[in-house]
């Protein structure tokens, strides 16, 4: 991947490529996007609350230092002395002369420059590799809309960063049972998709041996538990749905209680037992129900209901039930279109702090 990247800017004049940057749609909402980031991960809740009380030409002056401060302690030890020396050069009154031509700004701007390399090629690196980790999660990920006869089944999952700690499965474990999985692995980032992937792969290898969900359920949290990382738990809800049938059976490991959506109002289904990999040893209940025609399930994370807008308010819970009467008569896919677009409207241009996955399963 790195190799064909380098390809393709030797390709590219500088002149081509920043023409094509400043004609690309959206250029000052992606550079204001940027900044909130940038924003967003150097100062902290209590920074910001001391910023609120501050006028506008105070507040900026206040900003800048805090995100030069931040992002300065974040370099090497060395680069970080490179930088701080680049800014004194740049800054102190007294010039350092050289057959009268002024080297000061000159020997700041090319260690501040010098740096600059360093970091991006750093950063070229870590994107190739998490562009890579990126492609292995979507070759794992199933088809968005899985056939079973008689019901709609739609699967939806997107990562906050490059890569995430979301899990979305669906497997046909035989002609009269399909399995959809939906499964959240705490933390994020490149840690929990590795531990994803982990999961992804116990569950994938044990059910088509397991006829009993609870011992599924049993089976997977010992190895999660024993294969895992001592602070990292996972929760989950499996669902096996029978084609043709209005039966479905499912166990919850410590996620959110999906909802059902029947005749125009909304039941929340009952809560689960412990997150896989908190204990060795742990029971799952096996919960059974029918499906009358039209009724829908909604399973989610809590990427959903924890997704805030520039304001730093919450989409939230009461948001959702508010909003899902009016969707029921829509098809699978439809929900879950509906679902995102009313998150993305909702978020804005602020940062995305949490994964987003979704799977709706609808009786035709």
């Amino acid at each position: 991947m790195a190799a064909s990247r380098s390809e393709g800017n030797r390709a590219r004049t500088l002149r081509s490529a920043l023409s094509e940057d400043l004609k690309e749609h959206g250029f000052w909402q992606k550079l204001r996007r940027e900044f909130l980031e940038l924003k967003e991960f150097c100062i902290e809740e209590a920074e910001r609350t001391t910023l609120a009380g501050m006028s506008p030409i105070k507040r900026w002056f206040y900003v800048g230092w805090w995100i030069l401060k931040q992002m300065i302690l974040k370099l090497t030890p060395v680069r970080r002395i490179l930088v701080v020396a680049g800014i004194v050069f740049l800054l102190i009154s007294d010039s350092i002369k050289s057959d009268r031509v002024t080297v000061q700004p000159f020997l700041g701007a090319a260690l501040l420059l010098f740096v600059l390399l360093l970091e991006l090629k750093d950063r070229l690196l870590a994107t190739d590799e998490l562009e890579a980790g990126r492609s292995v999660q979507r070759s794992l990920m199933p088809d968005q809309n899985p056939q079973v006869p008689g019901w709609s089944v739609w699967l939806f999952s997107r990562s906050a960063n490059e890569v995430g700690g979301d899990l979305v499965d669906f497997l046909q474990l035989s002609p009269s049972r399909c399995a959809v999985i939906l499964a959240d692995v705490s933390g994020k980032g490149l840690k929990a998709a590795l531990l994803t992937a982990k999961l992804q792969t116990i569950v994938r290898t044990l059910a088509p041996d397991f006829d009993s969900m609870s011992r599924l359920g049993e089976k997977v949290n010992k190895v999660f538990h024993r294969d895992g990382l001592p602070t990292v738990f996972a929760s989950m809800v499996y669902l096996e749905l029978t084609p043709n049938s209005p039966q479905f059976r499912f166990i919850n490991a410590g996620h959110l209680p999906p909802l059902l959506l029947r005749g125009g109002g909304i039941h929340e289904t009952p809560k689960g037992d412990p997150a896989l990999g908190l204990m060795p040893a742990t029971t799952y209940a096996e919960q059974t129900a029918e499906f009358d025609h039209g009724d829908v399930l909604l399973g989610y994370t809590d990427g959903l209901t924890d997704a805030r807008n520039e304001n730093g308010q919450f989409f939230g819970f009461e948001r959702l039930l508010a909003l899902l009467p009016s969707l029921q008569s829509l098809s699978a896919p439809g929900i879950g279109a509906r679902l995102t677009d009313e998150v993305d409207r909702f978020v804005g241009d602020a940062h995305r702090h949490d994964d987003l996955s979704l799977i709706v399963v609808k009786r035709l």
